[in-house]
């Protein structure tokens, strides 16, 4: 059986196959003005990976902000749903999920076989997204990819203290100004969004095992300040890339 999820985000689209309960491709790529382009584009890299035509394919679902837009879905779920299944489906005794993609958060709470409970859903401001990221890359001018390790070799403690995006980057120019040490600044923007994606949890009374995904999972930084911030450890997924677990979660449903 050959199944498929299709993952249309604010900032990148996902694409993965399943077959016989097993991932044999998957692709992410930036999101493209047009969600039928973006639709269309990471599944046919992600067929031509499988080496499978559409048709193959017995069943698809969508998700994410583009879902609508999908032309090929059979089906549509929401964001939340595939996030519980595809973390739970990698990780069993994983009980709360904390999402952080490009434009939102999320903090889900499952129970054991995956259902969820309770969720809270930040989509309103920017400080506790990727988004938050990307604004202070660009002006401390160092590459996203990079934020995470450098932040972790920082060694003196600053705070920033704004909550909201534009005041946090007027705080990192004064900082740069008063020439402290661009790693300290990282470490202090990790702690920050660690610190209010923790806050967003903790309505929902936290639930080890704790799991993190979403694009922002692959820095160490946030990681680091994330755990920090619940007071429990948190988990990555297994061999799993974590921006694509909505989109397995959407093609473990199709499996469904």
């Amino acid at each position: 059986m050959i199944t498929a999820g299709c993952d249309i985000g604010s900032r990148t689209a996902k694409a993965v196959i399943l077959e016989d309960g097993r991932i044999v491709a998957s692709q992410v790529i930036p999101a493209r003005l047009d969600p039928v382009e973006s639709a269309g584009a990471v599944m046919n890299l992600a067929l031509d990976a499988a080496g499978l035509a559409l048709g193959d394919v017995g069943s698809i679902v969508g998700t994410g902000y583009g879902q609508l837009e999908i032309p090929f879905a059979h089906r549509l779920e929401s964001e939340i749903v595939c996030h519980a299944k595809g973390a739970w489906w990698t990780i069993p005794s994983a009980r709360m999920i904390v999402d952080i993609g490009g434009q939102d958060a999320k903090a889900i709470r499952i129970d054991e076989k995956g259902r969820v409970i309770r969720y809270s859903y930040n989509d309103k401001c920017a400080s506790g997204t990727g988004r938050f990221l990307e604004i202070m890359a660009e002006a401390l001018r160092v590459d996203l990819d990079d934020m995470g390790e450098m932040g972790m070799a920082g060694t003196e403690a600053i705070t920033i203290s704004s909550q909201c995006v534009i005041f946090a980057e007027t705080e990192v120019v004064s900082l740069i100004n008063e020439n402290r040490e661009v790693a300290d600044i990282l470490n202090a923007l990790h702690r920050a969004l660690g610190n209010r994606i923790a806050s967003q949890a903790r309505s929902l009374v936290i639930e080890e095992e704790v799991v993190m995904t979403g694009g922002v999972a692959k820095n160490v930084g946030v990681f680091h300040a994330l755990s920090s911030g619940m007071k429990v450890p948190v988990r990555a997924l297994e061999g799993v890339d974590p921006q694509i677990n909505g989109a397995l979660g959407a093609a473990l449903i199709a499996a469904e």
